[in-house]
């Protein structure tokens, strides 16, 4: 299909889960054999919070924690904390707004591995900020096997934030991601030694990671900059300015408004260039 339903645009529907489900309803019937799979994921609940706990399970669910067990975990955490599905609703939003091969919210939900594993992390941060950390542990460890995102659960996240492709992509224990951050395959935000403690990037609002991207150390990447695809950055890096290179160099000051949700990889002619 190469056009977009046209139920899930944002100027025509204000609940993604209305538009999860319609979008649901309409491949049931275009696409007869997917029928039963969407009515189990997706038909059958009657939130957004009940079908992601029932999808999260079918895909982390194995002999040593069942399914059932898993969607008991994640009910408890969306019962006892409800921000953890507005935030699911808005990482949601941000891949359909932000990924041009997007056609709808219910691609994502079934297939897009950054999304899932996004969501594993949340419910592991949960867990890991009550103590239940070896249970928390175990998911991180899914996540990695399964869909090769390793994300610490003791790093935050807002929400808004969309992986893009997501292979690869590594985020260390004390690690800070804003909200409506954009990062693409294999970007690094990790530590430079074997340093305990606060070792990890503090990324800002807004702030879109190329594709490979490494971001080493405890420094501020600050809100609405742009970290160029293949970069290596270690030093702190100023709001609204692009840094790119081995070592990273700030080469435009100001960058776009939003590059995070503009998607804009390219770069424009320096404005200044030193090394950061």
């Amino acid at each position: 299909m190469s056009q977009r339903f046209e139920v899930v645009s944002p100027q025509t529907v204000t609940s993604v889960w209305v538009a999860l489900r319609n979008e649901a309803a309409h491949l049931a019937k275009a696409e007869p054999t997917m029928a039963s799979l969407v009515n189990a994921v997706v038909l059958k609940h009657d939130g957004l919070g009940c079908a992601l706990s029932y999808q999260l399970a079918r895909k982390l669910g194995d002999q040593e924690l069942p399914a059932m067990s898993v969607r008991e975990i994640a009910e408890e955490a969306y019962a006892a904390d409800p921000s953890l599905v507005e935030k699911a609703e808005a990482d949601l939003r941000a891949v359909f707004e932000r990924d041009a091969a997007c056609k709808g919210y219910v691609q994502p939900f079934l297939f897009f591995k950054g999304f899932m594993a996004l969501q594993t992390y949340r419910i592991a941060h949960w867990l890991h900020g009550r103590g239940r950390e070896t249970l928390a542990y175990y998911l991180q460890s899914r996540v990695s096997e399964l869909f090769q995102l390793d994300i610490h659960p003791g790093a935050v996240i807002g929400s808004g934030v969309f992986f893009d492709h997501g292979t690869g992509i590594v985020i260390g224990e004390t690690a800070v991601i804003g909200d409506d951050v954009s990062m693409l395959h294999g970007v690094t935000l990790g530590g430079t030694g074997a340093e305990r403690g606060d070792r990890h990037p503090k990324i800002g609002r807004g702030v879109l990671l190329g594709a490979g991207a490494k971001v080493l150390g405890n420094i501020q990447i600050g809100d609405y900059a742009k970290i160029a695809s293949g970069s290596v950055v270690l030093k702190p890096v100023p709001p609204h300015c692009t840094a790119a290179g081995v070592p990273a160099r700030l080469v435009n000051c100001p960058t776009g408004d939003q590059p995070a949700k503009s998607m804009d990889h390219t770069l424009a002619d320096a404005v200044y260039d030193y090394v950061i």
